[in-house]
């Protein structure tokens, strides 16, 4: 068996599991949520639709992140 190449004894907030829980969380709940907001909005052409999409899913993963990271932060405590 070979010796492990390096250790590490991270301090802090484990950023990698803060990118998987946002990203999950972000699908999970974003998606439904942009196709609700999506039926009160004047969609015509697919450009549209992809601009409301991704406007509108990068305030959702702005909020998911802050609030992952917030959670990750205190429970770190």
């Amino acid at each position: 068996m070979p010796e492990p190449v390096e250790t590490t004894t991270p301090e802090g907030v484990d950023y990698g599991w803060v990118m998987q829980v946002t990203f999950v969380v972000t699908i999970i709940a974003g998606s439904p949520l942009v196709a609700l907001l999506s039926t009160t909005a004047e969609l015509p052409t697919w450009g549209s639709r992809a601009e409301f999409a991704i406007r509108v899913g990068a305030v959702i993963w702005l909020f998911v992140a802050v609030g992952v990271f917030v959670y990750a932060k205190r429970a770190q405590r």
